[in-house]
């Protein structure tokens, strides 16, 4: 049957999915090239179970290479004669409003906006472009993870600096876009659609952590801002400072702004914090004998719950918390501490349901449903292909 390809490509990681683009979006095979630009660089891959995996060690220096060593794989799998469409994630599209299929036009317009992510954008228009060398008659189509949050109102869009910036498109966009709205499609499925039409805030909780309030299905704020450094404390990046750290840095350390930006990127969050893993998982094992991990882990909770309590206030009130990402959906424990306290909200976590990371894991007598629903950017972004290119499937 004919197929879609998802590509999900990060700083130096690219995810990859088959999905057969017919009655359904069933996945095929499905992987990640991982820890490109290093000595030690991965492609591993699953088959559709997910039962049988298998991985191997390839040449990617660079992500191009990386991207050449993927397609190399590719040509080789049974189901990539029949791919018809390729579809890619690409964290920034302005005011882009919906997925669009790539044009010249289209990638010279996001090649004039890199500037806005430069730890993401360069490399995501690379693939486009290195399957467009290897495949010209395939079509591709950019799926932009700030589309979803095109809804926001201007007063939550505005940054409060001088207003001549805004023409220059200096304003709060917002990230993890395909995420969220993989996470209200399955809300409405899982919970019904008045679910999703009420009060919702969704926390994607990763490497890259952010929050976004969602009501009448729609996009009313979101953490990420300008960049996807602000917002929540991450693995790596920092979420919000005070803007004249920058400025003290400089007198007293002499930090330029392109070290600045190194080190609210990729050397801060959990990482600065711990001095000593970006991983939760290292961290809550370690916590118990580690004052570092262990504050690591509570700021990170704390400034969740914050976020919890601002969008509840933005919203009017709260019916739904839905947990999704890495640490959303695997550690129990973070949950645990993000929703203590919260009760003043009509949320109450049952905690052997929490532990076991079941779906729902308020009581039953809860207001608030706090729900686990594990997220996948790469069906999102093979649904966007098929709507874009009227290639049909039942779950559109």
């Amino acid at each position: 049957m004919a197929s879609v390809l998802s590509i999900n490509g990060g700083s130096s990681s690219i995810k990859f999915a088959l999905y057969q683009s017919g009655a359904s979006l069933e996945r095929g095979f499905f992987g990640k090239v991982d820890r490109i630009g290093q000595s030690d660089a991965r492609l591993s891959y699953s088959d559709p179970t997910g039962s049988r995996r298998a991985s191997r060690g390839i040449a990617a220096p660079d992500l191009p290479s990386a991207a050449h060593s993927l397609i190399d794989w590719l040509e080789t799998q049974p189901g990539f004669a029949s791919v018809e469409a390729v579809g890619h994630r690409v964290v920034h599209g302005m005011k882009h409003m919906e997925p669009e299929k790539v044009t010249p036009e289209l990638l010279a317009e996001l090649h004039g906006i890199e500037v806005y992510d430069p730890d993401h954008m360069p490399g995501e228009l690379k693939l486009i472009e290195v399957f467009q060398q290897r495949h010209p008659k395939l079509p591709q189509v950019a799926c932009f993870d700030t589309a979803f949050h095109q809804s926001m109102p201007r007063v939550a869009k505005m940054l409060p600096i001088p207003r001549r910036y805004e023409a220059k498109g200096v304003q709060r966009y917002g990230f993890h876009g395909l995420s969220y709205a993989y996470l209200m499609e399955e809300l409405a499925r899982v919970a019904g659609a008045d679910a999703a039409r009420g009060r919702v805030i969704l926390g994607h909780l990763g490497n890259g952590a952010s929050m976004a309030a969602v009501r009448d299905g729609k996009c009313i704020d979101t953490s990420m801002a300008f960049t996807p450094t602000a917002g929540l404390p991450m693995s790596t990046r920092s979420g919000d400072l005070d803007p004249g750290l920058a400025p003290y840095l400089e007198r007293t350390e002499g930090m330029n702004g392109k070290n600045f930006y190194k080190m609210v990127n990729h050397e801060s969050g959990l990482l600065g914090i711990s001095e000593t893993s970006s991983d939760m998982r290292d961290l809550l094992s370690r916590e118990a004998g580690d004052i570092r991990a262990a504050e690591a882990v509570a700021l990170f909770c704390y400034q969740a719950k914050k976020w919890i309590g601002a969008y509840a206030a933005a919203l009017g009130g709260l019916d739904t918390l839905v947990f999704a990402g890495g640490i959303g959906e695997n550690a129990p424990p973070v949950r645990a501490r993000i929703c203590e306290g919260l009760g003043f909200l009509g949320m109450t976590l049952d905690l052997s349901r929490n532990a076991a990371s079941a779906a729902v894991i308020s009581t039953g007598d809860s207001r608030v449903a706090v729900r686990v629903i594990q997220t996948d950017e790469e069906v999102m972004i093979a649904r966007s292909v098929c709507r874009v290119l009227s290639l049909g499937t039942s779950r559109l």
